[in-house]
């Protein structure tokens, strides 16, 4: 029984880079077409390109202040480093990428569909997953401020070695969310939708209060 009920791990990205070109242009065009280049250390603030494409690309150490990369789709690609405030990234889809110690803020990933996403290393803050789909997506050794996954659809995610600070799963559906590694457990709201989420014993201690003034139950010496 114990097997049978058992949460399922996230599936890890599957992609490998090809050889790369230097990315040449003077910036990023809407519905550009980008297809095994590599943008390294290169200043995107601002940039306008709602609906690019980018394939077998890596992103290292770049700059991604307001970006503009809505609709955008990313597949089988690697994002180091990356940096930025402000990112827009909404409705994009994501598959078969790995970001890998960046330093976000405020990244606007409302109804995108991340699929195969592996998330490792740096820091986080006010991630906007509203609305967003999740399929096989883990978080590893990072720390996320308030991430917001108001009405998100989560399936198969995971944090490992995690901070989750201030986190919102208000309205979230959740299925097999492994929260037990999670070295740092916070939920500002939707403690009422961990349904089709694994905490740990300690955890659970953590989060009696909120649970017991989510059902009303009062507790008294």
């Amino acid at each position: 029984m114990a097997r049978r009920n058992a949460v399922k791990r996230p599936k890890p990205p599957v992609y490998s880079l090809p050889e790369l070109h230097p990315f040449g242009a003077d910036g990023l065009a809407p519905e550009g077409d980008y297809d095994g280049m590599e943008f390294t250390g290169l200043d995107l603030s601002g940039a306008d390109a709602p609906g690019a494409h980018f394939l077998d690309c890596a992103l290292r150490d770049c700059v991604l202040d307001e970006a503009g990369l809505k609709r955008a789709r990313i597949v089988d690609s690697l994002l180091a480093g990356v940096r930025g405030v402000g990112t827009v990234l909404s409705e994009a889809q994501l598959r078969d990428v790995e970001i890998q110690d960046g330093r976000l803020g405020g990244v606007q990933l409302g109804g995108a569909k991340l699929d195969r996403v592996l998330v490792r290393g740096g820091k986080i803050d006010y991630l906007n997953l509203r609305q967003a789909r999740l399929t096989d997506v883990a978080f590893v050794g990072c720390v996320l401020v308030e991430p917001d996954f108001g009405g998100a659809r989560c399936e198969r995610v995971s944090f490992e070695d995690c901070e989750l600070r201030g986190a919102d799963f208000h309205a979230a559906t959740l299925r097999d969310v492994d929260l037990r590694g999670a070295v740092h457990l916070e939920l500002a709201r939707g403690v009422d939708r961990l349904s089709g989420a694994v905490i740990s014993p300690a955890q659970l201690f953590d989060l009696a209060p909120r649970l017991a003034a989510e059902l009303g139950l009062r507790v008294e010496s």
